[in-house]
């Protein structure tokens, strides 16, 4: 099942070191699979805030994320990025093929009846 790592980066600016860790991280997912699927693109807030910039890295599973994540390689260059960007990163699971949200409404549903 496809993982994600998304990124919300609420303070970001020009820096060599944050230039040097674009040019970089690349290398550092590629070998677990991963690909960015947004990255530097302009969002729209329809609703509430999200301040910043907006990052989404694919990879096949959740493990390979936690993988590339705790990778001596990744870890190497994560300090130039900390240093100067603030923000949010989670990983997390998509959905899995044939997914049916009415499943999901139904166990919604149980839950307010047990209530």
């Amino acid at each position: 099942m496809t993982a994600y790592a998304i990124a919300n980066l609420h303070e970001t600016g020009a820096h060599e070191e944050v230039a040097e860790y674009i040019e970089r991280i690349s290398a550092t997912f590629e070998p677990y699979g991963g690909a960015f699927l947004v990255h530097g693109a302009v969002h729209e807030t329809k609703e509430g805030q999200w301040p910043g910039a907006v990052v989404v890295i694919g990879f096949p599973t959740i493990e390979q994320a936690r993988q590339w994540w705790d990778s001596p390689a990744y870890q190497e260059i994560a300090p130039l990025r900390a240093r100067h960007v603030k923000g949010d990163i989670i990983l997390v699971d998509g959905v899995p093929e044939g997914y049916d949200p009415a499943a999901t409404a139904q166990v919604v549903r149980q839950a307010i009846a047990s209530a």
